[in-house]
């Protein structure tokens, strides 16, 4: 049996907007022109009642070219944003990421167009970062039986994602 539900639809994205989301993945890789970045995927959470549930929205924080450093200010506003404590010492990048993962927050997101050598790109990009307004935890990942991907069953798994699909 199975019963339409016109709640649960593809809407070809997320809509420009604030959510609430649960960070996902963590990961720190590299372009193909060798700068780094961190990626963060985050899932938009289910346990709450919003538009866009278990959509990716995904963030990255680019080093910058001269200094081969991350901005202090966006790795500290996501901290602040995932109520991370003030202070907290880390002893390395892999250890303040794992940190990151399964904490909540909310984003606000806009749709936006870039250009990169000549070809225009559609991206969602987060523009604020805020805490959750729902501390408490419940969201259900999606599994196998789900019709979803197996990354959804595990949580902190990478998702592979090729050099051949990044528009830099």
């Amino acid at each position: 049996m199975f019963t339409l539900d016109h709640e649960n639809v593809f809407e070809g994205g997320l809509q420009d907007g604030t959510y609430e989301v649960v960070v996902y993945l963590t990961k720190q890789d590299a372009a193909k022109s060798g700068t780094e970045f961190i990626n963060l995927s985050m899932i938009v959470r289910n346990d709450i009642e919003q538009k866009g549930k278990n959509q990716y929205v995904f963030h990255k924080i680019w080093a910058s070219k001269e200094t081969g450093q991350f901005n202090n200010q966006a790795i500290n506003t996501i901290g602040k944003a995932l109520q991370l404590p003030n202070g907290k010492q880390y002893n390395s990048l892999d250890e303040l990421l794992q940190d990151f993962t399964l904490k909540t927050c909310r984003v606000t997101v806009k749709n936006e167009t870039s250009e990169y050598n000549g070809t225009t790109y559609n991206n969602l990009n987060v523009k604020k970062w805020e805490t959750t307004k729902f501390p408490t935890f419940n969201h259900v990942f999606k599994t196998k039986d789900d019709s979803q991907s197996e990354a959804f069953s595990n949580p902190g798994k990478p998702i592979e994602i090729s050099d051949d699909s990044l528009p830099f």
